[in-house]
């Protein structure tokens, strides 16, 4: 059964979800080109069927074998055109969920793979999220991940991060700069976990520090 049903809910807004959408669709091609290398290495052998954590408008559906299955949970349903689209490109088969990444709506031990991408940064509950990862995997599987976290205390990106938070999480439907990710994944109960921190982009932008890896149930 689903943990934490109803207790998070997304907060739909008439502005943000649409611009949000669009604004993915403008930049997804330097936003590729700029993660392309860390998502090949973490979203290597994918099996047929995955569990994607906030796929937006499907930019992770072009690592996938043509005929996987995606269960993607995307409870913003201004994504949603979009998304289908971009499976139909890709040859995916999409199963669209509206559930919150806190509060999924799987059975427990009922998915090999789940991946996310810079999703992590927009939950309400991150350690929450992790642990319903934890709860849908099977044993072995594996959950790979590319996210963007804190930097590093006192640094002058660290001090932009903090400055901008209320701003940024307003446009980029809640999304914190300031999570220190690395340590929500090592500690939700993962038999192994393999990650690398790494900076991306210019270094004057928010999202400038990022981890990438993959931990197995």
């Amino acid at each position: 059964m689903a943990g934490g049903e109803g207790e998070v809910q997304y907060r739909s807004n008439v502005l943000r979800g649409p611009a949000n959408a669009l604004g993915l669709a403008m930049v997804g091609g330097p936003l590729e080109r700029l993660l392309a290398e860390r998502k090949r290495r973490v979203f290597a052998d994918l099996p047929k069927t995955v569990l994607e954590i906030g796929p937006g408008i499907g930019a992770n559906f072009r690592y996938m074998a043509a005929g996987t299955k995606v269960l993607a949970v995307e409870p913003n349903p201004a994504m949603h055109a979009r998304l289908e689209a971009a499976a139909r490109k890709h040859g995916v088969q999409l199963e669209l969920h509206t559930a919150m990444a806190e509060s999924l709506d799987m059975p427990n031990d009922s998915v090999p793979m789940v991946i996310s991408s810079l999703v992590l940064c927009t939950v309400q509950n991150p350690s929450g999220a992790v642990a319903e990862i934890l709860r849908v995997l099977q044993a072995g599987g594996r959950y790979a991940f590319v996210e963007h976290v804190a930097a590093a205390p006192c640094s002058r990106l660290r001090r932009l991060q903090h400055a901008v938070r209320r701003p940024w999480a307003y446009f980029f439907e809640g999304c914190s700069c300031e999570r220190e990710l690395a340590s929500v994944v090592g500690s939700a109960g993962f038999t192994a976990v393999e990650l690398v921190e790494y900076e991306a982009g210019p270094r004057w932008l928010p999202v400038h520090t990022q981890i990438a890896g993959v931990a197995v149930k």
